[in-house]
């Protein structure tokens, strides 16, 4: 979802992206990430690849979300170097922050406490690949190795399959099934309460167009995010309104909701001068129009 949003913006602003496909270049191959990047000889590399998933899909597959992002962004953090690439752009995520920690959320916190259990795996090496980034600059400072740390996405190429979505790509599948059913309850788990840092990716593919423009001004760390949230209540109210859903909800208090609140703090992001333009109801709206052409 990030890469294609992102590659899309690169070309129709002129920034010339090489995007191989897995069929093309596996990441958890390092020859192959090595070899390919000596050819390319790129200014730059954005490393945006990863195992991806929603609560179920991270408590079901904690050992391949651990090895396999570990080993790919070790491989391409390690093959940039290697092939002399000198600066390198890492995407994190806010699964990176303790589970407990203060909000917002302050990039001075990661790896400051115990993680949050039903994606510890996918946070582990999230952290782990944001710290070797700093030691290959700390180690060689003509590499300069930054990682962002972005809030939840969702957008257009999202995932849709409620094994493996995020929290509202699962709403616009699971409200857009009951609206063709008929059927007038859907079920929430937990009470609805948790707040979550939604930003559309098509954002996100803009906030990282502007950190390559301002890249030696960046901090090694970085959050991008709204600066505010929503509960997931509030989600699942403004998709059924976009959707035209206009059944009830039903809270199913025994299921597993992850961290209560995760809200970044975007302070060196506006101090740096960016932030989204995207509303909510217009990012659902766009994505579950991105949804139903999957349909047709």
């Amino acid at each position: 979802m990030v890469g294609r949003n992102l590659v899309s913006l690169c070309r129709n602003v002129g920034i010339d992206i090489v995007a191989p496909g897995r069929s093309e270049l596996d990441l958890l191959d390092f020859n192959q990430t090595q070899n390919v990047l000596k050819q390319l000889s790129p200014d730059l590399v954005i490393h945006a690849a990863g195992v991806v998933g929603g609560i179920q899909a991270n408590i079901k597959n904690p050992v391949r979300f651990l090895s396999d992002n570990w080993a790919m962004g070790n491989n391409i953090v390690l093959a940039a170097r290697s092939a002399g690439v000198a600066r390198l752009l890492n995407l994190g995520s806010s699964c990176m922050y303790p589970r407990n920690s203060e909000d917002p959320l302050r990039e001075d916190q990661v790896l400051s406490g115990t993680l949050e259990p039903t994606n510890e795996g996918y946070a582990l090496a999230k952290c782990a690949v944001a710290r070797l980034c700093e030691y290959v600059t700390r180690e060689t400072p003509q590499y300069d190795y930054k990682t962002i740390i972005p809030c939840n996405l969702y957008g257009p190429f999202d995932k849709f399959d409620p094994g493996v979505s995020h929290l509202i790509p699962a709403i616009i599948h699971k409200l857009h099934v009951a609206k063709l059913r008929g059927e007038t309850s859907v079920e929430i788990w937990g009470d609805g309460s948790a707040r979550r840092e939604f930003m559309f990716a098509g954002d996100l593919a803009d906030a990282i167009v502007f950190a390559i423009a301002n890249f030696a001004s960046m901090p090694s760390l970085l959050n991008i995010g709204l600066g505010d949230d929503f509960t997931v209540n509030e989600y699942y109210q403004v998709a059924a309104d976009v959707i035209g859903y206009d059944g009830t909800f039903a809270h199913d208090i025994s299921k597993p909701v992850g961290m209560k609140r995760k809200l970044l703090d975007v302070t060196k992001q506006t101090m740096l001068g960016w932030a989204p333009r995207t509303t909510l109801r217009d990012g659902i709206r766009e994505t579950y129009e991105y949804y139903l052409s999957l349909e047709a």
